[in-house]
């Protein structure tokens, strides 16, 4: 006869010590780590407060940046304005923007950080300009 065990034999006659116990269990608690912040997406808590404040900082830029497209369509020269808006080179066209007062929102004195860049950005990119309001009030008189 064979002295030989089957696996299951010999998995229900293991009796693991204490120590055994321990490591296992920490390097279960390692391994889960491990996997949770490369592929789980697990964060700290500094990272989460970074990324939380950039999430901030981009959504009232993109806000300032809405509102400057549509403060530009309405003005009533904005046709001429962004004519020479879209002549003008990248680095110049924030200041242009700044200078026209579109980005300032109102009761802030300062800018928001990106708006000029985004709203640049977006009214370089249209077609055509949206209606403002001064020249459909014009049509509508």
């Amino acid at each position: 006869m064979s002295d030989k065990q089957g696996i299951g034999q010999r998995w229900n006659e293991f009796r693991p010590t204490k120590a055994v116990w321990l490591w296992s269990c920490a390097g279960c608690i390692v391994a889960t780590m491990v996997v949770g912040f490369t592929y789980g997406g697990w964060v700290t808590g500094g990272t989460a407060a970074e990324m939380a404040a950039d999430a901030s900082e981009t959504g009232r830029a993109e806000l300032a940046a809405t509102l400057c497209v549509n403060k530009f369509a309405s003005a009533p020269n904005a046709t001429e304005q962004w004519a020479s808006l879209k002549e003008a080179s990248s680095w110049e066209r924030d200041d242009l923007i700044e200078d026209g007062g579109w980005a300032a929102l109102s009761g802030n004195i300062e800018i928001v950080d990106g708006s000029l860049d985004l709203c640049a950005e977006r009214l370089v990119a249209m077609e055509q300009l949206p209606a403002g309001r001064s020249e459909t009030a014009a049509t509508d008189g």
